[in-house]
């Protein structure tokens, strides 16, 4: 890439805020914890935060009712503020 790497960490994202939520929407719930977690602690637009299809994969991989308790994510922070994460 162009860009030089500004960031590059791994993170256990806590996902045990998506059990709060009603069980037909808890993994579209740990998604978006993620991404929150990703914006607080890299200090991103959420806009700019690039997920990897494994995320996805292995968020959903139970169902939608049975999300993860946590995930670790590999985290690559850019010099223009672009986030690219993928499973660790």
């Amino acid at each position: 890439m162009a860009d030089e790497v500004v960031k590059e960490q791994v993170y256990t994202v806590p996902l045990r805020v998506a059990r709060k939520v009603p069980v037909w929407k808890r993994a579209n719930r740990a998604i978006i914890e993620v991404r929150k977690y990703l914006v607080r602690h890299l200090k991103t637009d959420e806009t700019k935060i690039k997920l990897d299809r494994s995320i996805n994969e292995h968020i959903w991989n139970r169902g939608c009712e049975k999300p993860p308790l946590s995930i670790r994510i590999r985290a690559v922070k850019f010099e223009d503020g672009e986030v690219q994460a993928e499973l660790a």
